[in-house]
């Protein structure tokens, strides 16, 4: 995936889950939205380096959206959840994803499920009918390990009990760790931040529910998915 021509700054504050405080090359301070609810742990550091996306538009409340930041030196780490979602509609439709090809249909956005849900990619037309795609965004990465989620989120529960009614249903569910970082070797759920996560994902993945987990190659110009990780549980 290309991105467009990115804005380097340094991170002042991040603020009311939504803001961030960026100093730029030439001396402005601007206010850039930031597409993650997360905690975003060890990614908001004042002096960090940061980029940000400039929509060119001056009717935006926050003309500018964070997009990445560089955790230490040389990792650069996608902040920005909804690239997640491109990255692996995009590993799909190229084959990286070898684990989803067959499908001749994709949807994003669909309503579904007895819990009011959306799932982020629906798979159609190919074996054993339709395959459901839950995509997680991970950027938390301690010692090699890439953990989800980096909060206590029960929406990401109410997410992984959907999967699993869709599986007793006869689809495919499966969740989908995006790691938006190339410095992960395999993926772990984070139950020392949220255990009910992690015990309801070992239960849904016991009902059939899938798990794939891919880590992402990083720059200013270009996001691509690398290589799938291993999921332990």
């Amino acid at each position: 995936m290309h991105l467009p021509p990115l804005i380097e700054g340094r991170l002042l504050r991040r603020y009311q889950r939504f803001l961030a405080d960026v100093a730029l090359p030439d001396g402005r301070v601007v206010t850039a939205h930031t597409p993650n609810t997360g905690r975003m742990e060890g990614l908001t550091r004042p002096g960090s380096r940061v980029w940000l996306r400039d929509s060119h538009n001056p009717r935006r409340k926050y003309r500018y959206s964070w997009v990445l930041v560089e955790a230490r030196p040389g990792v650069l780490v996608g902040i920005d959840t909804a690239l997640s979602n491109r990255l692996v509609r995009e590993g799909i439709e190229n084959g990286t994803i070898a684990a989803l090809q067959g499908y001749r249909g994709i949807r994003q956005e669909v309503p579904y499920g007895r819990e009011r849900s959306r799932i982020d990619l629906l798979l159609t037309d190919g074996p054993g009918g339709q395959c459901f795609v839950e995509v997680k965004n991970v950027t938390l990465v301690e010692n090699g390990i890439a953990y989800f989620p980096d909060a206590i989120t029960e929406r990401g529960r109410k997410h992984l009990r959907e999967l699993a009614h869709q599986v007793q249903r006869g689809h495919r569910g499966v969740v989908f760790f995006c790691v938006q970082r190339a410095d992960a070797r395999r993926f772990h759920p984070a139950d020392h931040i949220d255990p009910r996560y992690g015990e309801t994902l070992r239960e849904v993945i016991a009902q059939g529910v899938e798990t794939l987990a891919y880590r992402a190659r990083v720059g200013v110009e270009e996001i691509s998915l690398d290589r799938p990780l291993a999921v332990e549980v």
